[in-house]
């Protein structure tokens, strides 16, 4: 059985959508990056995406353990043009386009970026990677809110929609098994 502890970042306190840019974590609340780093499983192997806020959330937790190089396709989603602005702000431009992107999840695209299906197949085979690299380890993986709720939505078989009621707070944990071809879901969200 190989166990997945899926750790969001710490928060950046943007207001905008926030995917592929490399805003910084606050990591100043380290009683929680304590508590967090206590909880999660001493002999697992720590890894992220590539960008800053889940780099230095995963430094900040990783202690002992052996920490494995940053994966690019862990990021968060691609918002293209969407990138850095207000929900209100796009609304106003294209409202059927990004009331479409998060109501009907799927195939629709932010200008210049990835939908739904694309963010889960590149997070998905990353994953899969990792699980086949690594098999039967405890992996920490620092990532991202539509990182995680990929895996939710496979391990769970939900459709996207159902994916997105979950609530994936930052430096939250959400803990998912593989074995032998089988996925589930013990915890989300789990704030320390």
């Amino acid at each position: 059985m190989t166990r997945l502890f899926l750790v969001r970042h710490g928060p950046t306190h943007a207001k905008t959508m926030v995917g592929w840019s490399d805003l910084p974590a606050d990591l100043s609340d380290t009683a929680a990056l304590s508590r967090l780093e206590q909880h999660l499983p001493q002999e697992a192997l720590v890894v992220s995406s590539d960008l800053s806020r889940a780099v230095d959330t995963a430094s900040a937790i990783q202690g002992e353990r052996l920490r494995l190089p940053h994966v690019p396709a862990l990021r968060e989603i691609n918002f293209g043009a969407w990138e850095l602005r207000s929900w209100k702000e796009i609304d106003a431009e294209d409202p059927e386009r990004i009331r479409a992107y998060w109501e009907n999840p799927g195939d629709v695209t932010p200008p210049g970026g990835e939908s739904w299906n694309q963010v889960c197949a590149r997070v998905n085979n990353a994953i899969d990677t990792l699980i086949s690299s690594h098999e039967g380890a405890n992996l920490i993986v620092v990532g991202h809110f539509g990182q995680i709720l990929t895996q939710i939505q496979r391990a769970e078989a939900l459709a996207p929609e159902e994916a997105f009621g979950h609530r994936i707070d930052n430096l939250s944990v959400s803990e998912i098994s593989f074995t032998s071809g089988d996925w589930s879901t013990q915890i989300i969200n789990q704030i320390l």
